[in-house]
């Protein structure tokens, strides 16, 4: 069944069948439960787009999970058999992951790649942030090859470079690319975490969003976007950077 110009509130369906729906997520929308406040999530969103299957014995299992603020391609499988199918290839790593993010700073290289293993950082010492990630030995095995697409510079007031990078996550740990492109030097623009200072996601969960944060992080969620995922052939999807994005690079 061909659905791509199928839209459901803030997420767009770029493929489906029988066995599989592919969704492009906006940013800052949830992908699970993961409070007791009723927010809205993609999970939720898709169990009651696909009630009729659910009631005939499908189900809604996310292949790969994307954080509140990311946005791209969503793979959700319909029915037990395809859940194992692509359990078992994202364990064997036979799945292409393709993100874009926008970052701080001009890299000196056009390509690297970063194999440096990554620990939830109160595994090994104090952190303000539960989930916040960092480098560390005793960590599990992170590897991620990076491209510079394009370098610009904006109308900033003190004129900072940016640039646009492609980022092909060969491990699939918990904030990756965020992790490994702050180690680099070059942090997501927007990321409250990783980027200038980790006080600004613990002011923005007790403030909102405010005239303070906007200044020092420039985007209101972090530029990461999922852009292409990839299994074969037949089964490659891919999502362009949204317009929020794109208009902000101008």
């Amino acid at each position: 069944m061909d659905t791509r110009a199928r839209e459901r509130r803030d997420f767009k369906i770029i493929d489906e069948t029988d066995d599989h729906i592919v969704v492009d997520k906006p940013p800052l929308l949830l992908v699970h439960p993961t409070k007791p406040d009723g927010a809205i999530t993609l999970w939720a969103e898709l169990r009651q787009l696909l009630a009729f299957e659910i009631a005939s014995g499908g189900q809604v299992s996310i292949v790969n999970r994307l954080d509140r603020e990311t946005s791209g391609i969503v793979l959700v499988a319909k029915t037990t058999a395809a859940a194992r199918e692509f359990g078992l290839l994202m364990q064997s790593r036979q799945v292409t992951k393709e993100y874009h993010a926008i970052v701080r700073g001009w890299p000196q290289w056009e390509t690297t790649k970063v194999d440096a293993p990554i620990i939830r950082q109160g595994e090994i010492g104090t952190s303000k942030i539960y989930l916040k990630q960092t480098i560390h030995p005793r960590g599990a095995k992170a590897v991620t090859d990076f491209r510079v697409v394009k370098r610009f510079q904006k109308l900033t007031p003190n004129g900072e470079p940016f640039s646009l990078v492609k980022a092909q996550p060969l491990t699939g740990r918990t904030h990756q690319i965020r992790v490994h492109l702050a180690f680099l030097g070059h942090p997501i623009v927007g990321d409250k975490i990783y980027g200038l200072d980790e006080n600004l996601y613990l002011r923005f969960i007790e403030t909102g969003w405010t005239d303070e944060l906007a200044h020092k992080l420039l985007l209101k969620r972090h530029a990461l976007h999922a852009s292409r995922l990839r299994i074969d052939e037949a089964r490659d999807w891919s999502s362009p950077l949204p317009k929020e994005l794109r208009d902000w690079l101008l």
